[in-house]
């Protein structure tokens, strides 16, 4: 039984009715800023994206401040804090500059995710075995101050239990892995094996988060051709999705291109048992 999507907070406990959630769509603004940083100019604005996300009905707007701030900055942030009306979800590291930040602005939920200066973008989901301490402890100061942590981590299940022992309240389950076998890097026809055993492993992490009592969202590299098969899984919450929203905007307007992607979730969504 599905029903509108809902916050967070509320979405554990309709799972544990029996009811799942109508997969809401968080809409990522980073390239935006990417634009207006390769001028060093002031436009185009993220907080303006966000604006027109929402007018397209983004569930929630994201964004990534990075320790080196090469898209959005610190001015981004703040005002995003102050006019996001639906969920503002805060991608972050566990830099304690950045952890300081978070504890200011207070975003509906923060996303830790590793970050490495030299990637184009994050690559990879956050070891919470090896950096489980302070994984812990940043999750308590964030919770103890109202904000709902998510950890961005790869589909496995002992990553997938050190989240929820650290006290995360979700996770994010990496696709790029998934993305890269549908379209590989450097062109060619996609490989179906491997498609279908990285679908696989979202499914099975999916199933994973849920048994130990995680909201379970998703997000890296999700397109308009590749998001059927994993919106027709029951359980997830959100997609995370930015880069390509984003590239059909510059053709669509960005209020168009979300709304085309929101309707691609639903035809995934009703397509359920189809991709087995």
């Amino acid at each position: 039984m599905p029903i509108a999507y809902l916050p967070i907070r509320l979405y554990n406990a309709a799972l544990d009715m029996g009811v799942f959630a109508v997969i809401g769509l968080g809409v990522n603004i980073d390239h935006v800023a990417t634009v207006r940083q390769a001028r060093g100019t002031v436009e185009p604005d993220p907080v303006w994206a966000a604006v027109q996300a929402e007018l397209g009905g983004a569930d929630c707007i994201t964004f990534h401040l990075r320790k080196d701030r090469r898209h959005i900055n610190d001015r981004d942030a703040e005002l995003l804090g102050q006019t996001v009306r639906c969920k503002l979800n805060m991608e972050m590291s566990m830099d304690e500059e950045i952890v300081q930040i978070a504890l200011k602005i207070r975003p509906a939920q923060a996303t830790l995710v590793p970050e490495k200066r030299q990637e184009l973008t994050t690559e990879g989901g956050l070891d919470c075995l090896a950096n489980f301490d302070r994984l812990a402890e940043v999750t308590r100061r964030l919770a103890e101050a109202g904000v709902s942590v998510s950890a961005f981590i790869d589909p496995q299940a002992e990553q997938i239990q050190a989240a929820a022992k650290a006290g995360c309240e979700a996770i994010e389950l990496h696709t790029g892995c998934y993305a890269n076998a549908v379209l590989p890097v450097g062109g060619g026809p996609a490989d179906a094996q491997a498609v279908a055993g990285e679908l696989e492993k979202i499914a099975t992490g999916l199933d994973d988060g849920l048994q130990v009592g995680l909201v379970v969202h998703a997000g890296h590299g999700l397109t308009y051709l590749n998001i059927a098969p994993v919106a027709a899984m029951t359980g997830f919450c959100e997609f995370n999705i930015g880069h390509s929203i984003i590239a059909r905007a510059m053709f669509t307007g960005l209020a168009n291109a979300v709304a085309e992607m929101k309707n691609a979730i639903r035809e995934g969504e009703a397509n359920a048992g189809n991709f087995e």
